[in-house]
């Protein structure tokens, strides 16, 4: 890797703080910087983390150009983590914060790239293709969950969601700032020769992760099931068979350190990155496995209304990203989800308090 002075903007945050660490931990002579507003509650317990691995922090917030200042020394990398990640974020009436953090935001980071003249890798989502249209794909239910299968729809089938599936329809504020932000991406790169990656994440798990129902949903299932807490399966008649492919956070550091390895050749490209179908789970699976895992069970209630935004099957089709790289994931749902339960179980007190 060329790049001597990185930043990580989300630099606390689940994926940034581990990224920024192992970034550290992997290119020794690099300076990296976590830039973070610690706005999401358990992102302060990456602090001493960070501070461990010889990672800078500073304190900001991307919505704030002046806290995205080029330093004397310019940076000339910047991975651009953060985001209001939520698929539910402005469904209560209030947009602002996740326009302006996911597409204001994404501008101040673009112009601080522009005048530092650094790459940059941005991680957009895979709740950039349209629920409707997602939701309208083929499947078969089975016992346990329900299955994609190959239909008309370019770019889906039963390997999964590829790049080229199509791009109309809605997708939720935080899917759309999303794309809006890939777009400007694109025209930053056309209009002063910025060069850029941009991967479609999935659902990444792992250690340090804060889980929600609506962001985060794997390590929440582990958490509930360590602390004794009820869940519930929301949607879909209520019966948990929705499926999401999960990738671990250090299966994707590997791609982005592989990615920054060869920047020039993957200059411009888009892709789809997650644990494909082979690291698939439904919740009713993943309560299975949870009560393996933690050796407890817990009360799981039903919801039978879907809510807007909610997908029944996505599954990551990473065949651009594997011939491009050479890269695929190496872990699969169980060692995911024993690593989440593993880290839990060391950081009881904090995660206890983090949790609520």
């Amino acid at each position: 890797m060329t790049h001597a002075n990185i930043l990580v903007t989300g630099g606390a945050g689940f994926i940034g703080s581990n990224l920024a660490v192992a970034l550290k931990g992997r290119h020794p002579a690099a300076r990296v910087t976590a830039l973070d507003s610690l706005r999401r509650r358990g992102s302060e317990l990456n602090l001493p983390r960070l501070r461990a691995a010889g990672v800078a922090f500073v304190h900001g917030d991307i919505r704030n150009p002046e806290d995205l200042a080029p330093p004397k020394d310019p940076y000339d990398l910047l991975v651009e983590c953060s985001a209001e990640p939520s698929a539910l974020a402005g469904y209560d009436g209030d947009v602002r914060f996740v326009v302006n953090t996911n597409l204001a935001g994404t501008v101040n980071c673009l112009e601080l790239a522009r005048v530092c003249k650094a790459d940059v890798l941005f991680l957009s989502t895979s709740r950039v293709y349209p629920v409707g249209r997602l939701n309208a794909l083929p499947v078969r239910e089975t016992e346990s969950r329900f299955e994609l299968l190959d239909g008309d729809t370019p770019g889906a089938g039963r390997g999964g969601v590829a790049e080229g599936f199509p791009l109309d329809g809605y997708r939720t504020l935080y899917g759309a700032t999303k794309l809006a932000s890939e777009l400007l991406v694109a025209e930053y790169r056309h209009m002063f020769g910025l060069r850029a990656v941009i991967n479609r994440c999935g659902v990444i798990a792992g250690p340090w992760q804060m889980g929600k129902v609506d962001q985060g949903v794997f390590t929440l299932w582990v958490l509930a099931h360590h602390f004794g807490r009820p869940l519930q399966y929301i949607g879909f008649g209520g019966t948990g068979k929705q499926v999401r492919d999960l990738l671990h956070v250090e299966d994707l550091t590997d791609l982005l350190d592989a990615q920054l390895g060869r920047f020039d050749a993957l200059d411009g490209r888009t892709f789809n990155v997650g644990g494909g179908p082979a690291s698939s789970l439904s919740l009713v699976e993943t309560t299975a496995l949870c009560e393996r895992i933690v050796g407890r069970t817990i009360p799981v209630g039903s919801v039978l209304d879907t809510r807007e935004g909610d997908v029944r099957v996505y599954v990551t089709d990473n065949t651009a990203v594997t011939a491009a790289t050479g890269w695929a994931p190496r872990r699969g749902p169980a060692e995911i989800l024993a690593d989440i339960h593993t880290w839990v179980a060391a950081h009881e007190p904090a995660v206890r308090q983090a949790f609520g």
